[in-house]
């Protein structure tokens, strides 16, 4: 029993050495990330892979702007559409998680999400789309690493430059090309505001970026773009 016993020990000391080790690897990434700007994410990779299945030769239309260089009115309405506690949560928005729970209980499947900017960074760098209790859990992980180390300027400006766009599109700068062959600094409130909208389900939305759906969904955001708060 006693011999049992310090296998035990071991094997669970040995569980949190790695548990550790594993989110040491994910802490040096996010030291990192917080002076280069990082080159490909996990995203990215799944849906690269996915892409090379039917097309090896297939590449993500990805170019990263530093924040300077994409619109103000791009910032706006994202915070507007996506998170507009942005700049005052610690990288949860409990209120928005609560209303999005209630939203889902009420319909009896899951039409809402209550993910802050911060958080689907998180996801967007590290995870996989998979809504698994550990995934989220390893996501609020990660979440806490970016908003101790991170300023928000520097969290919206890799957002902006990560997050999926459309189907390969990934970033503010491929996206306003390949809507309006402008440069991310050229966007105006509208455009900003329906590139906004796109963003819970852009491969959906690509496919009819001027539908009835998504041009009410721009009115809206384009009201609330001139309350939004900007790092």
């Amino acid at each position: 029993m006693k011999t049992l016993g310090k296998w035990l020990k071991l094997g669970l000391l040995t569980l949190v050495i790695l548990v550790l080790l594993w989110q040491g690897w994910y802490l040096g990434w996010v030291v990192w990330w917080k002076y280069a700007d990082p080159g490909m994410t996990r995203f990215m990779e799944i849906r690269l892979d996915l892409a090379r299945e039917k097309n090896p030769k297939v590449e993500l239309k990805h170019h990263w702007q530093p924040y300077e260089k994409i619109s103000m009115q791009l910032k706006r309405a994202v915070i507007a559409a996506e998170d507009d506690k942005f700049i005052d949560h610690e990288g949860f928005d409990w209120e928005g998680m609560q209303k999005a729970l209630e939203k889902n209980r009420r319909k009896g499947k899951v039409v809402a999400g209550g993910s802050t900017i911060s958080q689907q960074l998180a996801k967007n760098l590290f995870l996989t789309p998979a809504k698994t209790p550990w995934r989220k859990a390893q996501e609020a992980v990660i979440t806490l690493m970016l908003e101790t180390l991170w300023d928000k300027r520097r969290i919206l400006e890799v957002y902006l430059n990560s997050v999926e766009w459309g189907d390969g599109i990934f970033g503010a700068e491929a996206a306003a090309q390949r809507y309006y062959r402008i440069p991310a600094a050229q966007l105006s409130a509208e455009q900003a505001a329906r590139l906004a909208v796109m963003l819970p389900a852009p491969r959906r939305y690509e496919k009819n970026p001027y539908s009835a759906f998504v041009n009410e969904r721009t009115q809206i955001i384009l009201g609330r773009m001139q309350y939004a708060e900007v790092p």
